[in-house]
């Protein structure tokens, strides 16, 4: 019999409602519990997504026998809460980004690896079959040698220098929210570049509103790439190659259609990745089957891959100026 995993949600804010939704979604797994600063909080959470327990302070979810927690706090918050699970002995699927730093992240893996207990980064996107049909197509060399990636993330947020978007001791900012993606996504399909070009503008409160970043690598292909919180934009990315290229569109971290091109640019198929959930499902899936399976770390989004994309997100920051 599929061994049930039991999932504890650490912060209610409004992506873990978004992750306890799917996580409803999913087979064989079950939210046992939901912890938040505020008790009533979490106790409108645990009715919303029926989960059992619910409390107002972090330290009651180890007292239930919980086989993993979900941590959703804002950025600065994840080391110190992956490290208060780990502690505890209770495996981790931490919100994206890992941490604010490579510091802070090889503190999390070493102590995971030293308690030999699971942690994995919430890169959902790495598990949409959407990404893994690019991935597999431009590995069966459908379009050639890639040449370049455009991608941009963007979207108009009000300024209010007390929200969290635009508070720097909360890791606000587009680049870590939302410029992780085009990061990401490079990473994903052309490893690690060898030069990286970027430059940020600011908020009022010092934290960066759109950067702009351009990696150059050592086959001379290129990822062009774009965050920003001051405007909407396509929210799309294309991957042109040698022989042809791939659209992925609307909001392509989450993509559920992409489409590929000819070499002179004729569209030639579209494929459709239908869901009813919000694609949280896909990681959700992968934590259960690693720990069913006794694993302490995914081997499709390992601790090694958070730690190159992690030291990327730092190199980038330090060219484009960006300083929590």
């Amino acid at each position: 019999m599929t061994k049930t995993i039991k999932w504890g949600i650490l912060g209610a804010g409004k992506i873990a409602a978004k992750f306890a939704s799917d996580l409803n979604k999913t087979d064989s797994c079950e939210l046992v519990a939901v912890a938040s600063t505020s008790l009533e909080r979490a106790e409108q959470f645990a009715i919303a997504h029926k989960a059992k327990y619910s409390f107002g302070n972090y330290d009651a979810l180890f007292g239930i026998e919980l086989d993993v927690i979900y941590i959703a706090t804002p950025h600065t918050y994840h080391k110190e809460h992956t490290l208060l699970c780990l502690n505890n002995g209770v495996g981790v699927l931490c919100e994206k980004p890992f941490a604010m730093n490579e510091t802070e992240v090889d503190e999390m893996v070493k102590l995971a690896r030293s308690k030999n207990v699971f942690l994995m980064e919430a890169m959902w996107s790495r598990f949409l079959p959407s990404f893994l049909k690019v991935k597999s197509s431009i590995e069966e060399g459908r379009i050639g040698e890639i040449k370049t990636i455009d991608a941009d993330f963007g979207f108009k947020a009000i300024f209010d220098e007390k929200s969290r978007l635009f508070n720097p001791e909360l890791g606000g900012g587009a680049f870590l929210d939302i410029g992780i993606y085009p990061a990401f996504l490079s990473l994903f399909l052309m490893g690690y570049p060898s030069k990286i070009m970027a430059a940020s503008t600011f908020a009022p409160t010092g934290t960066d509103e759109t950067t702009s970043f351009i990696y150059q690598y050592d086959n001379q292909a290129t990822a062009l790439l774009n965050c920003t919180v001051g405007s909407y934009t396509d929210c799309e990315a294309r991957i042109y190659g040698s022989k042809g290229s791939i659209q992925m569109q609307g909001r392509f971290h989450e993509a559920i259609r992409i489409t590929f091109f000819g070499a002179e640019g004729e569209e030639l198929e579209t494929l459709e990745f239908p869901r009813n959930t919000f694609g949280y499902n896909y990681e959700i899936e992968e934590v259960n089957q690693c720990l069913r399976n006794g694993l302490t770390e995914s081997p499709n989004w390992s601790l090694a891959d958070s730690n190159k994309l992690i030291h990327l997100l730092d190199k980038t920051r330090e060219v484009a100026k960006i300083v929590y």
